[in-house]
């Protein structure tokens, strides 16, 4: 099966499997009507990691906790994806700008190519699309603790004659709620429209 394909059947596997974990919401709130986000009725817990953001700085589940976080899963050498994705997501938090400070959602970007996105890659990269964004690294393992936790699949090809390789992985956007907890996804396609609308329904009901 080749790799992008596989791709594609470990996130559609991620999706049914959030819609399907859905139970009964609260009976005093009702649940919202979503575009395309999926949102689990009870959160879960993060694995536990330890990385490293762009200014060296640990980064840990607590660098989690009272805010609203969207967490993609990428590469600085990404030829597509990544950058797409990334300037979707500058765009709707560009668009979320009128939220309260503590409503507006934080996007870090966690690397799965340890091996060439240094703190200083991620640093300069980041940068280009929003001086907000965090970019965070660690080692092989570090990461893995984090990707295997949430089920993000990641296959890195083999070098060619120069070095160079590719890396496929999941592209779904994960959110974590201001409980440093796993609250639901946003499926790709991205469209920056759709996840700020479907983040503002979220955040009215949380």
């Amino acid at each position: 099966m080749p790799r992008l394909l596989v791709i594609a059947v470990v996130a559609a596997g991620i999706v049914a499997g959030a819609a399907v974990a859905r139970h009964f919401w609260r009976a005093d709130v009702a649940p919202p009507v979503l575009e395309q986000a999926v949102l689990f009725s009870e959160s879960r817990d993060l694995p536990d990691f330890e990385l490293v953001d762009q200014a060296g700085r640990p980064f840990t589940p607590a660098r989690l906790h009272g805010r609203w976080t969207l967490l993609f899963f990428g590469f600085v050498n990404c030829p597509d994806v990544c950058p797409t994705t990334l300037a979707t997501l500058a765009a709707a938090r560009r668009s979320l700008e009128d939220l309260p400070a503590a409503d507006r959602p934080a996007v870090t970007l966690v690397s799965v190519d340890p091996g060439r996105d240094t703190p200083e890659v991620l640093a300069r990269y980041v940068a280009h699309f929003d001086p907000g964004f965090e970019g965070v690294t660690g080692g092989a393992d570090a990461i893995a603790a984090l990707t295997d936790g949430l089920g993000v699949a990641v296959i890195i090809g083999p070098p060619d004659a120069d070095g160079a390789y590719a890396v496929d992985h999941t592209a779904a956007v994960f959110l974590v709620g201001p409980d440093g907890r796993f609250a639901g996804l946003f499926g790709a396609p991205h469209d920056p429209g759709t996840i700020a609308r479907d983040f503002r329904r979220i955040v009215a009901t949380r």
